[in-house]
């Protein structure tokens, strides 16, 4: 990647960050689902080297080809994030900085903890897949996944308080300006702290453990539905009174990995509680709140490819003149939707003895999912190559018009 192609230098640049992370995850899921793993709540290296040392050809080919493609989309992620958090530090010098924070614009910086969380949970996967005997010694390292959630956590919580608080103080939030659901970021990184602290709170096995992270899960996914309430409506009014914003249309489908990221808080919450405290779960509840959460994504994304087809999104922003940084926020969508669905079949229909793994019916489901995922990835890579000229695992120097 020779230098940056898009133009002067924005937070949201983050988001290329965050979605080759996802897409590593989204690999991830193929073996979390797809491999047995009985011993322990999530695949690990261990349930994997027999497969890839003496399983058929064909098994260890697909074990080996996820594995490789969650290890280098994992260095595209930490090498874009290496970078975003270079050129951030020199963007805060400048005065395109300052007049960003005095705009409704302010709420891009929640993209930073947003992607700082999803780092953490691809370090996550990580350890898991390529480090020998982790799950020996994984009580040890919960206790620190916790604070480091945290931390973003606290980071969120900060750079939103400071943006509300002008706001109230102010009272200068531009509706014009607000005609897209791109203020919904904020709510998607308290839902990736959320469901990061989840999963120690699902998976520990000292009941302090499940008690601290259940709870700060809660906190921060409460958040999230709250805040997530008032901006939407805010959002959505705005849109109707004035339009959708064109480069901002994308924004619609944020709401799609929201959905995912609190449906699978609600899923460990709910594993955790019946591990830690011996609470009861229905399996058949997790089928309706799966339909739920997969009926209104597939709203979402039904009414986001009908307005951004019909406003020319696609060709102009993918395919045409303008660019927007932006436009990465197409790819986080794609990933939750592959990723909520396969939980859904794992668990809302698998759980239910209503589809059985690897039958027919069962590829029948996984097909379009796979479709979606694929789509997502050769729109990332078409992506980097549009704004950086290559993959992004080297980006190089850029030249940015604001610094």
């Amino acid at each position: 990647m020779s230098g940056l192609r898009g133009g002067a230098y924005s937070p949201m640049y983050f988001l290329a960050s965050l979605g080759a992370g996802g897409l590593a995850v989204s690999f991830f899921i193929y073996l979390m689902f797809m491999v047995d793993h009985p011993d322990t709540p999530m695949v690990t290296f261990d349930h994997l080297w027999p497969l890839l040392a003496d399983g058929p050809l064909a098994v260890r080919a697909l074990v080996g080809a996820a594995m490789c493609a969650i290890l280098v989309l994992a260095l595209v992620h930490f090498r874009l994030l290496l970078w975003n958090l270079g050129m951030h530090a020199r963007f805060r010098r400048t005065e395109v900085y300052r007049e960003l924070r005095n705009s409704n614009h302010e709420v891009t910086l929640m993209v930073i903890p947003l992607t700082l969380a999803m780092s953490i949970n691809l370090a996550f996967v990580l350890g898991a897949v390529f480090v020998p005997g982790l799950w020996a010694v994984i009580e040890y390292l919960f206790p620190f996944a916790i604070l480091g959630f945290l931390a973003v956590g606290i980071y969120a919580l900060r750079v939103f308080t400071d943006y509300l608080t002008r706001l109230f103080i102010r009272g200068d939030f531009d509706f014009v300006d607000n005609n897209n659901l791109s203020q919904m970021i904020a709510i998607f990184a308290f839902a990736m702290v959320a469901v990061g602290l989840a999963a120690p709170g699902a998976m520990s096995h000292h009941v302090e453990i499940n008690a601290i992270a259940i709870f700060l899960s809660i906190f921060f996914a409460s958040v999230a539905v709250l805040l997530g309430g008032v901006k939407f409506v805010l959002g959505f009014k705005s849109i109707i009174r004035h339009g959708l914003n064109e480069s901002a249309s994308p924004s619609v489908w944020l709401v799609i990995p929201i959905l995912t990221l609190l449906g699978i808080t609600f899923v460990r919450l709910s594993f955790g509680l019946v591990h830690g405290f011996d609470g009861d779960m229905s399996r058949h509840h997790l089928f309706v709140m799966g339909s739920v959460v997969v009926s209104l994504e597939m709203l979402f994304g039904l009414l986001g490819m009908a307005v951004m087809r019909r406003m020319g999104y696609f060709r102009d922003y993918l395919h045409g003149e303008k660019r927007d940084p932006g436009s990465y926020s197409l790819i986080c969508p794609g990933v939750a939707f592959f990723v909520f669905g396969m939980f859904f079949i794992y668990y809302g229909l698998g759980r239910l003895e209503l589809v059985e793994r690897f039958s027919p019916l069962y590829f029948g489901f996984l097909l379009p999912l796979v479709y979606v995922q694929i789509k997502t990835l050769f729109t990332f890579l078409h992506l980097n190559r549009r704004f950086f000229g290559g993959t992004g695992l080297r980006p190089g120097r850029a030249a940015i018009d604001a610094i």
